[in-house]
């Protein structure tokens, strides 16, 4: 019989996974002392713990929740089926999240994708099969125009330093919107962009820096990957959730994880740091704080943080993502020959996906409420939102789709130790500017967290590679 969480992280303590370790009711009172204090216990902070220890140097993770995993997140149906509520895909490329669902032997199977799939935009609902949407030729080729121009000007930004290419001054002076507005030439291509925006960042057009958009194209391979199922960054799921990654990580930590530890001050100096949280102090050569840059900027320093660092923290706002799951008594839209798949400008979804699990009897649809839109439903309550959404896919697959057996949602606006999904994006002017301070040690302080990541920022693989930088970062100060 397959395990739950809580079985497994049970079982893994009684038999103390971690190499070396002993439980901490052997060792009497909590250990307070380390090597490296990491803040954090995502998968970023979790990944670098990792690396310490198996280098053989002593870790305490804190982490504010009473649980792991940060913005990855599993939830049970009614009838025991676990689907993630925060970070959900795998794709081509992201190798490290690749090897860690390999090493921990957990199953994978494709995103359902076959099917004819729904656009609306302008209050016009288009079907369409393939990945090509159905619209008008003009617009099919401002389309064209758009992925090959917008691939072309990210192969320039250089990702260990995107404030340094050869044109970041003159686009990260504009919004994503500006660009649209003056490259674009139909309305429907507009609206396609804008939608791309929501649904990769949680964001409107308006909110990023053209810069940014353009790095984090480069970071993840292409525009089309970023968006795409089959060969794209949506093309793998995780039997059970990917939260339970970050549990096995927990589990090799033995001792040296604190749940309900939020971290208030960081004193660093030159024999060492101090961290205060509220289940203690913690003392430690290095400190590596693995949460998203607002909430690291929410740490009192002492002595404080350089001006650009203190800054950039107060610059770099989350993604407004609200992850809306109907669970049906059977995928009913398959039959009918639709993919699950919707885009659409009017809301309040605009994305939705096939959310039903491989072998799974029901079927489940998952749809994403972002940015300016996520900002204004977050005031209406859940049954609200239920039955707007309700609505939206009744219109799209009919009465069937009003009857859910039940409604699952996330909003990760609310979650205090996340502020947002997915990720914290830059306005204009911020690249620039402050983006030097991103990855920048402070003295005996380092960074870590998918925002910090060259390579597939903003997604779970950019966050266990963040962890592998920084951990190697203080190992190489540590010997």
């Amino acid at each position: 019989m397959p395990q739950s969480r809580r079985q497994f992280l049970g079982n893994a303590a009684a038999l103390g996974i971690a190499a070396g370790s002993r439980s901490a009711h052997a060792q009497g009172a909590p250990r307070t002392h380390a090597d490296v204090i990491v803040v954090g216990a995502g998968l970023a902070g979790l990944t670098a713990a990792r690396e310490l220890a198996r280098k053989g140097k002593s870790v305490i993770v804190l982490e504010a929740r009473d649980r792991v995993g940060g913005r990855t997140l599993a939830q049970a149906t009614q009838s025991g089926e676990m689907l993630d509520v925060g970070g959900q895909w795998i794709g081509p490329g992201q190798d490290r999240m690749l090897a860690l669902v390999n090493e921990f032997g957990l199953r994978t199977y494709q995103q359902p994708h076959a099917g004819t799939k729904i656009l609306k935009i302008e209050g016009k609902l288009r079907t369409y099969e393939g990945d090509i949407p159905a619209l008008p030729l003009l617009a099919k080729l401002d389309l064209a125009r758009m992925f090959s121009q917008l691939d072309k000007f990210a192969k320039t930004i250089p990702l260990d330093a995107p404030y340094a290419a050869e044109r970041a001054q003159a686009w990260d002076n504009v919004t994503l919107e500006t660009w649209k507005r003056q490259y674009l030439r139909t309305s429907k291509a507009q609206a396609l962009l804008d939608i791309v925006a929501q649904s990769v960042f949680g964001a409107e057009a308006g909110d990023i820096s053209f810069l940014f958009f353009l790095y984090y194209l480069r970071s993840g391979g292409s525009l089309e990957k970023l968006i795409g199922i089959t060969g794209g960054a949506q093309e793998t799921r995780v039997h059970g959730g990917t939260q339970q990654i970050s549990d096995r990580l927990a589990a090799q930590l033995g001792d040296g994880l604190r749940l309900n530890s939020p971290v208030r001050a960081i004193r660093h100096g030159g024999d060492g740091v101090k961290v205060i949280a509220d289940s203690g102090e913690y003392n430690g050569a290095y400190t590596i704080v693995a949460v998203p840059p607002f909430l690291a900027g929410r740490i009192a320093y002492d002595p404080s943080l350089p001006a650009l660092r203190s800054q950039l923290t107060q610059r770099m706002p989350m993604g407004s993502i609200i992850k809306c799951i109907m669970v049906y008594d059977k995928p009913f839209w398959r039959g009918d020959g639709f993919s699950g798949e919707i885009a659409s400008d009017d809301g309040p979804l605009c994305a939705a996906f096939d959310d039903t699990p491989e072998g799974s009897a029901e079927g489940s649809l998952i749809g994403f409420i972002a940015g300016d839109a996520a900002r204004a439903w977050t005031e209406k309550s859940p049954a609200e939102r239920r039955d707007a959404i309700l609505k939206q896919f009744v219109e799209c697959y009919g009465d069937r789709a009003a009857q859910p057996k039940e409604y699952i949602e996330k909003n990760w606006l609310e979650e205090e130790w996340s502020g947002g999904c997915y990720e914290a994006y830059m306005g204009p002017g911020v690249m620039t500017s402050y983006g030097k301070a991103l990855r920048a040690p402070v003295g005996r302080i380092h960074w870590a967290g998918t925002e910090t990541s060259d390579e597939w920022c903003g997604y779970m693989d950019g966050a266990v590679r963040s962890g592998e930088r920084a951990a190697d970062e203080v190992l190489a100060r540590l010997t």
